[in-house]
Formats: C-alpha cells, sequence, structure tokens
C-alpha cells in the first residue's frame, strides 16, 4: 500500500483494526469459493463494489468456479457482464439490466430468481433461500465501531453484511466523503413479534448512519477508487412529454375533486427515461411542497429539489446522469438535508407504502385491454430486467398508475393487446394507464368497461378497430372476463414470426405522426 495513501485511508477508516485486514483485491477474491453464496452491494448501477468482482472473474478465467450471486439490484461498470463472460455466474438475484448476462439467462445458461425486491432479504433472514457465505460492500467510510458507511446506494448491503459469514469492503476514496450521514440504516426484527417499523413520513429517520457489523466478521478491507457508471437516461420527447401533460392534468382534476392536495401524496417513480422524464415534467405543473418516497432517485429528483417543488426525497440509492451528477456530487451539501437512503425492504416495503399512500408511476412493457401489465418478458417467454419493487409499489400504492408508449419499433409492435403475454402486475392493481395518446382511468371500473376505457384513450388509433373488434367477437362468447383463447395471443404470434404486428393495424384510422417513437424502457422502482 502506497504511504502516500495512509492518511487519506485513516480518515475514512476510523476503525483501529484497519491496517490488520488491508489486502489487494486480489487477496480478496481468494475468500470466494466454488459454490458459494455471495451478497453484493449495488443497486441501479449505484454502489457496487467495483474491485473485488474484476478479480473474482479474472482468477475465474484461470481457475474455474462458480457462484450465487445475490445483489440489491444491477450492477453498473459492466460487472455482469464480466462475471457472465468469465462463466462465474451459475445463479442470479433479485434483477439485471446487462445485455450479456440476459442472453445467458434466456439461454438458460445462468438460473435468474426474477423477485420482488422488498422480499429477497426477508427470505435470507427467514432462511427460506441459501445464507450468505461471503458479502462484499463498498463503503466511503468505516467507523471507529467497525460500522460500514455506504456509498451511493444501500440496497441489500446491510442485510448481507449482517447476515454473512465474512465480509469484504471495498473502502472508494473516490467516493464523496460527504455521503456520511445522510444514510438511514434500520432492520426489522423477526417475526412473528416484530414491532411496527415507526416510518411515518418520507423525512423519517429511525436507524443509524452506518451499517452495525460484528468487526470480527471484516475478513479484508480493499482500497479502491472508481465511479458508479452514469445513468443513460435520454432527454423527454414529445410522447412522453404528452405522457406528462396528461399525468398533470389528472392529478389537476384530483386535487379540484379533492381526493389530493396541492402537494399530492408521496411519489415513486420507476428506472429508466420513461418514468423519469414524466417525473421532469411534474416541474411544470401547480403542485408544491412535494415528497417522494421511492427506491431509485434519478436525475428528476434533482429537477424538482432545484425547481423548488420537492421539499424532501427518500431512496434507497442515487443514480444520474453523467452531467447532473458532476453538479450534484460537487454541492451534496446543498441536497443533504433534503435526502435519506434506506435499505431496500424499508424502500419497497408494503407496510410503509400503505401508511403512506403512495402515488406509483412505472413503466409497462405491454398491457391487455383489461389492464393486466407486463413489464419483464418480451413475447412472453424472453427476460428483460426483471419485475423490481413495481409490485411492491403497485400493490400497495394508493393510486397505482403504469405509463408506456401506445407503440413499440416504429409503430409495428402495439403497447396495448388483447391479452399480457406474460402478468406481473394484474388488473386488480392498476388504477390508471396512460400513453401518449390519452389516460385511462380504472378505478371502479368492471372488465369491459375497463376494456372500453383503455381501447378508445390509450391504444394508438391503427391499432384500434382490430382491438374493437376482438373485444366485440370476445363478448359475443360472454363471461366476466371476455376472451377468444384461440386469438388471445395472435398479435404475440405475428409479431413472433414476422417480427410485426402489421397486419392489425388500419392505414385511415388515423394519420401516423412523424416523431421518432422508442422502443418502450422497461422501468422498476429498480
Amino acid at each position: 500500500m502506497d504511504k502516500l495513501d495512509t492518511p487519506r485511508i485513516e480518515a475514512r477508516c476510523r476503525w483501529a483494526g484497519w491496517k490488520e485486514r488491508l489486502c489487494s483485491a486480489e487477496q480478496a477474491a481468494a475468500l470466494i469459493e466454488n459454490g458459494m453464496t455471495v451478497g453484493m452491494s449495488g443497486f441501479t448501477r449505484a454502489g457496487e463494489a467495483k474491485e473485488v468482482p474484476r478479480a473474482l472473474a479474472e482468477r475465474a478465467r484461470q481457475d474455474p468456479l462458480s457462484i450465487t450471486l445475490m445483489t440489491g439490484a444491477s450492477l453498473g461498470n459492466d460487472l455482469d457482464k464480466l462475471l457472465t463472460d468469465a462463466k462465474v455466474l451459475s445463479r442470479r438475484m433479485p434483477f439485471q439490466v446487462d445485455a450479456t448476462l440476459r442472453r445467458a439467462i434466456n439461454a438458460g445458461e445462468v438460473m435468474f430468481i426474477d423477485q420482488h425486491l422488498s422480499e429477497t432479504v426477508e427470505l435470507l433472514r427467514n432462511r427460506q433461500l441459501a445464507e450468505i457465505d461471503v458479502a462484499v460492500v463498498e463503503a466511503c467510510a468505516i467507523t471507529e465501531e467497525g460500522g460500514i458507511v455506504p456509498t451511493t446506494s444501500v440496497g441489500n448491503s446491510a442485510s448481507y453484511a449482517i447476515l454473512a459469514d465474512k465480509v469484504i469492503i471495498e473502502l472508494n476514496l473516490d467516493a464523496p466523503a460527504e455521503l456520511e450521514g445522510l444514510h438511514d440504516i434500520y432492520i426489522p426484527q423477526m417475526r412473528p413479534t416484530r414491532p411496527p417499523i415507526p416510518v411515518v413520513a418520507p423525512d423519517s429517520r429511525i436507524g443509524t448512519p452506518y451499517i452495525p457489523i460484528d468487526p470480527g466478521k471484516i475478513a479484508a478491507i480493499v482500497v479502491t477508487h472508481g465511479k458508479d457508471s452514469p445513468s443513460t437516461l435520454l432527454p423527454p420527447d414529445a410522447d412522453t412529454r404528452r405522457i406528462a401533460d396528461h399525468l398533470i392534468e389528472f392529478f389537476a382534476d384530483e386535487v379540484s375533486i379533492g381526493r389530493l392536495t396541492p402537494s399530492l401524496l408521496p411519489l415513486q417513480a420507476g428506472i429508466g427515461t420513461m418514468a423519469n422524464a414524466v417525473m421532469s415534467g411534474l416541474a411544470e405543473g401547480p403542485f408544491d411542497h412535494l415528497t417522494m418516497y421511492s427506491e431509485v432517485l434519478q436525475d428528476s429528483t434533482f429537477d424538482l429539489l432545484d425547481a423548488g417543488k420537492l421539499d424532501f426525497a427518500s431512496g434507497c440509492s442515487i443514480t444520474l446522469t453523467e452531467a447532473r451528477g458532476k453538479r450534484v456530487w460537487g454541492n451534496l451539501d446543498a441536497y443533504r438535508d433534503r435526502l435519506v437512503l434506506r435499505p431496500q425492504e424499508l424502500s419497497n416495503h408494503p407496510g410503509i407504502l400503505r401508511r403512506l399512500g403512495i402515488i406509483a408511476i412505472n413503466t409497462a412493457l405491454e398491457v391487455d385491454i383489461y389492464g393486466n401489465v407486463n413489464s419483464t418478458h418480451v413475447g412472453g417467454t424472453r427476460m428483460m430486467n426483471g419485475i423490481g419493487g413495481s409490485g411492491d409499489f403497485a400493490r400497495n400504492a394508493q393510486l397505482s398508475i403504469f405509463v408506456t408508449k401506445s407503440v413499440a419499433k416504429e409503430g409495428d409492435l402495439s403497447s396495448v393487446v388483447p391479452f399480457a403475454s406474460h402478468v406481473d402486475h394484474t388488473e386488480h392493481d392498476v388504477d390508471v394507464v396512460v400513453t401518449e395518446h390519452g389516460l385511462a382511468d380504472l378505478r371502479g371500473l368492471a372488465p369491459r368497461e375497463r376494456a372500453a376505457r383503455l381501447i378508445d384513450q390509450c391504444a394508438d388509433p391503427r391499432y384500434r378497430p382490430a382491438l374493437r373488434r376482438y373485444f366485440e367477437h370476445a363478448c359475443q362468447r360472454g363471461g366476466h372476463t371476455p376472451h377468444c383463447l384461440e386469438e388471445a395471443f395472435s398479435w404475440h404470434i405475428a409479431a413472433e414470426r414476422d417480427g410485426h404486428m402489421r397486419r392489425f393495424q388500419t392505414e385511415d384510422a388515423g394519420a401516423r405522426r412523424g416523431e421518432h417513437r422508442e422502443e418502450p424502457t422497461v422501468a422498476h422502482p429498480a
């Protein structure tokens, strides 16, 4: 270890025993053995351990091994790709976004367990999953007692570190020291005598600013330098602006009716370009003193903070574009009093979400005419990213809203279909659907009423006649939720066979607009 680094290390690592645990990434990776279950920090490309996974992949190329890898959500810095290419991953959970790993999952080479993000550590705590052998956690500091101060995400890091036999800490000296104090680490007690979790508002603080662990479990400390991967959000386009406008009008109507106040309710938004653009659009709305209780704090969170619209935001990670990151990380003190990062089992906890009355805004891959939503599988079989936290929020929100562009692939695919090819969120958990064409408020409607409204308000005009014909034909068959099962997936069969759904278009149903239509982005609260 370069002696010039010692003062910086000592400023960040106040635990007296750090020198005895100091080692290289290669030495730390050697603690991970074939067949182990490993929990790593990282949530939506933020706060992941960066050097030990690289060293593990390099080692596996010479000495093959495979592990079960558990994280909070997705990893940045191409780590899932590196680990997949090195054949390290035999089993992966609960979420991912990497194209290389996705191909391996869909080929059956990596067993992927797609979970609600609130559930993973609950299953671990109750020994319903394999026990964690080693936890690898990125930190910006280590306290006098050996407590781990996370960096830009908490995710599942706290429980992994507490439950693991051994803990490897990556002390990242490039992570802002000002992150210390931003976190609120609280671990629910065991069932069945667990007391209520006392989060009663987005700005509640109920735990410690560090992960409390027995320092005797610290097996290695690796000093690192490195940054999170920047978010690749695209700027809003004409369609996302229309979606935002529809939502703003809807919220304004809810305020005028008296169902909401001008500060609305705590907001949650899934990850990705679509949800971020919609949230940024709220800066133009007639709402003030907003709050957020979400998973990922994206650029839109800081847009609303800077606009004076948002008073406080609670999440479990911060993921920013490069430009926004420069402004935030270089001026973190300006935001510290208005932010908190929690473990994901708290950010997504069903009881807390019910208590706070969340407005949840998430993105659909496709929605069927009755309001069932597919967030995860292309064509019903090919995994995209995972359900993330969208199910946690959709089921427990006061208002569960799903947004999507009405078409994908330049109009060749309709996002509104007769029957969703895979259902992540049933019609029972979907209150509102929004596309660039309009908003369908489905609350209090029976299935036949929902279908008529979704087709008329949300489907692209080119596909509406075919959807109406399907619905009319199904209604002739009867049933509470009418379907013609032999036709239900004909749209997906056409897409699989022909690469498009153009046979269901009606050319004179409406002039095609000239704007570029990008493929819907899967969004989860992570």
